[in-house]
């Protein structure tokens, strides 16, 4: 070891002293050389030559990533943020490029897509994939944020049974049914206690199939849903209300003789400052159910509720006359019809379904009113009248059920034994409908309801001979004004379209094929036989012309593609559910295999399979 680094040690381990000024200068006139700190060394630098390099790596950096990108741009609809443009590689933190490329569909047009070089694999747009195979597609986020796409050939649900089918319990899965709040309804009828369509035409009429999908949803939602909350307000005995009576207007409570209980009379003065009312701040409880006798033209039964939400309030009139709905305002009036004096009525609202009906009134309107949003302020009478048995209560299932049966018994043509359509009705390639004719599907909808309501009410005979009455158009040919067609002049087929020629409605024949069976299972002797043998005769033809609606991807939604010898009508997806759902629902009574396999079939063609190629 030399004697310089020996010393140099040295002078390390020793312990450090003060050093002044006069002996700093001397060391370095002994030539020893001390590192100099970096910023020292780069101070000294020409700055201006720093200055020009770091100009020359901008622009050099700046050309080379212009070059490399000028060949490779997104078109402006598929910009999007950063991760759209590189895919991350499986195997570790390295991305690849995506470029565009012209996608050739079938060298009829082009699309714009993506093509990933190392992978040899090519993206199209899903916007495309969408539309060209009919499929439905979105990003849903699970809880940990990570992001996922979730393909589905078909929305629609298929509604497993639950057993055999019977003819007293649920119709089918109509339990999910909310026919009242379809747009298509108008509003339901508070003379009739029936929903009004606007399906085909704007003024609003009585469609039989749409009361009796009303009526069965109903009943199969007592059967399916818990007891309802009710509260009585006034029963004119055990429970009685502290009701507001201007000095202007009356009100006591009478004995009647006929009904062997207490009613309320009411007499007020004319203008709402008589009004004998009774204050609420009812919510959710929006049903309202009433025994009223109006006796002048005057009188009227007003419900005011708000909208918590917007602080908006509304009054509801229910008024004797002609009349379907009016809004004035916010006022919205129904009419209970023009015979409706002096006659006890029971009247059952859902006040929900009223206000949101008139608030939307003809305009369509986009304003919801949430059900959970009102209250019910005030229950009022004015005129002359009398009322009973006023109760709020969360649902009343079985009176909507039994309007609708009354509808049936009380609108069917006597002649025909139909429940006539009052409007005309287009199929394109068909003749169209003239106002009057009947389906086969509102035919069998209407029994299904009417042996329902034959068999809960203990056997009333009304609802009986209406339902038997109902098979007649089952064997008069369309042409002559029923709903029999026939294939190849061997099959018979019941039409829900009686057209000409045949359309073969396949969802609409087996809803009239249950109406059948359900009169079958549950009408007496010579009835049931009756409908018996109109059911084996549709079943018979429904196995033989199945497969006729098969399109091995799907299903026809009719066989006019047979009938006018053009290109299939096929069904949508929800059809399509509806068909396998039938099906499925026949399995449980028909025990013939080629039921549940062609449900099973059409099934998976929801999922994506189809039938194989030769």
């Amino acid at each position: 070891m030399s004697k310089y680094l020996s010393s140099q040690r040295d002078a390390l381990s020793a312990p450090a002293l003060p050093v002044s000024r006069e002996i700093r200068e001397p060391l370095k006139s002994q030539g020893v050389k001390q590192r100099e700190p970096l910023v020292f060394f780069i101070m000294r630098l020409n700055l201006k030559a720093v200055l020009l390099v770091l100009t020359v790596a901008v622009v050099v950096i700046t050309l080379g990533v212009y070059m490399r990108c000028a060949a490779f741009s997104f078109s402006p609809d598929l910009v999007r943020p950063l991760d759209r443009s590189a895919r991350q590689s499986s195997s570790g933190g390295e991305t690849t490029a995506l470029h565009d490329i012209e996608c050739s569909i079938n060298q009829e047009y082009t699309v714009h897509c993506k093509r990933d070089e190392n992978a040899n694999e090519v993206y199209v747009p899903f916007s495309f994939l969408r539309n060209y195979f009919d499929v439905s597609g979105a990003v849903s986020t699970n809880s940990n944020e990570v992001a996922k796409f979730n393909w589905v050939h078909s929305t629609a649900k298929v509604n497993l049974p639950r057993g055999k089918y019977d003819a007293r319990g649920v119709f089918m899965y109509f339990e999910n049914y909310n026919v009242e709040v379809r747009d298509r309804v108008k509003c339901i009828s508070a003379a009739e206690g029936v929903p009004v369509s606007t399906q085909w035409e704007k003024r609003g009429y009585f469609y039989p199939t749409q009361i009796a999908q009303f009526a069965l949803s109903h009943y199969s939602k007592n059967l399916t849903e818990p007891a309802p909350r009710v509260r009585v307000l006034e029963d004119g005995d055990g429970n009685q209300m502290e009701w507001s009576t201007p000095k202007t207007s009356n009100m006591s409570r009478i004995w009647h003789h006929k009904f062997n209980t207490s009613v309320v009379q009411f007499e007020t003065a004319p203008g709402y400052e008589g009004v004998i009312s009774i204050a609420l701040n009812q919510t959710l409880d929006l049903l309202l159910s009433v025994d009223l006798l109006l006796v002048t033209n005057s009188s009227s039964l007003m419900i005011t509720v708000q909208n918590r939400d917007t602080r908006h309030t509304y009054s509801l009139h229910y008024i004797p006359a002609d009349l379907l709905l009016s809004v004035q305002d916010t006022n919205i009036y129904y009419g209970l019809g023009g015979s409706a004096l002096n006659k006890w009525r029971h009247i059952t609202r859902d006040l929900h379904i009223d206000l949101q009906k008139g608030v939307m009134g003809d305009k369509r309107s986009p304003l919801k009113i949430r059900r959970s949003d009102l209250e019910v302020i005030s229950i009022g009478f004015l005129g002359l009248g009398f009322f009973d048995n006023i109760t709020l209560s969360t649902s009343d299932h079985l009176a909507h059920f039994y309007d609708a049966a009354e509808w049936f018994v009380h609108n069917q043509d006597p002649k025909t034994g139909g429940w006539t359509n009052p409007v005309r009705r287009s199929l394109n390639g068909f003749a169209e409908l003239r106002p009057g004719w009947i389906s086969a599907m509102g035919q069998g909808h209407a029994i299904s309801v009417l042996a329902r309501a034959y068999w809960h009410s203990g056997g009333d005979e009304r609802y009986l001979r209406a339902a038997a009455a109902g098979l007649q158009p089952y064997r008069v040919y369309s042409r002559d004004g029923g709903v029999l067609a026939q294939f190849m002049d061997k099959f018979y087929w019941y039409e829900e379209y009686p057209t000409t020629p045949p359309s073969y409605v396949l969802n609409g024949f087996i809803y009239s094929l249950l109406g059948l069976y359900d009169l079958n299972s549950t009408a007496p002797g010579k009835i049931a036989r009756e409908a018996g043998k109109l059911f084996a005769q549709g079943m018979h033809s429904l196995k033989k012309m199945l497969l006729l609606f098969d399109t091995g991807s799907g299903t026809s939604y009719d066989l006019r593609h047979i009938s006018l010898g053009v290109a299939p009508n096929l069904a949508r997806w929800d059809y399509h559910a509806t068909h396998v759902n039938q099906l499925l629902l026949l399995a449980t009574i028909d025990s013939d295999p080629l039921i549940a396999q062609t449900a099973e079939r059409w099934k998976g063609y929801m999922f994506g399979r189809r039938a194989k190629h030769n």
